[in-house]
């Protein structure tokens, strides 16, 4: 079972219900947040747009890639839009599997390849300037 979602607000219980399963005896997530330094500058706030139909695609294509390869019995995608502050939630990847080891490698996988991949564009607000830049690396 997949869940994949552009979202206006992220919910990490939510994401960990989403996981459980009978046969996982791993469960493994990571939430990305905004952070209050960026380049020596104080953040403000980040702002999230996308092209969702095409942001959709691409997320279930990556959680089918990691499906497939680590043989999970569940995957969360989700990513924020609009703007978020600091400390808040802006995206969760998660995946549970019958063993630590594939659920800990898939969640890196859907993380990495979720930033390179999908169509989603950040703003930066600073205390004196905001700039919108990619959310890729």
């Amino acid at each position: 079972m997949k869940y994949i979602e552009i979202v206006d607000k992220i919910d990490t219980a939510t994401a960990y219900k989403n996981l459980s399963h009978p046969s996982s005896g791993g469960i493994c997530v990571f939430v990305g947040a905004v952070r209050d330094f960026t380049n020596n500058e104080s953040v403000v706030s980040l702002e999230f747009e996308t092209y969702k139909a095409m942001a959709l695609k691409e997320m279930d294509k990556i959680a089918d890639e990691a499906v497939d390869k680590w043989q999970l019995n569940k995957v969360v995608v989700r990513h924020a839009v609009g703007v978020k502050h600091v400390e808040e939630p802006v995206v969760i990847v998660g995946a549970s599997s019958a063993h630590r080891d594939a659920c800990f490698e898939a969640c890196r996988y859907l993380i990495d390849t979720l930033k390179e991949r999908v169509p989603i564009w950040k703003k930066e607000v600073f205390s004196n300037k905001s700039v919108w830049v990619s959310a890729h690396p």
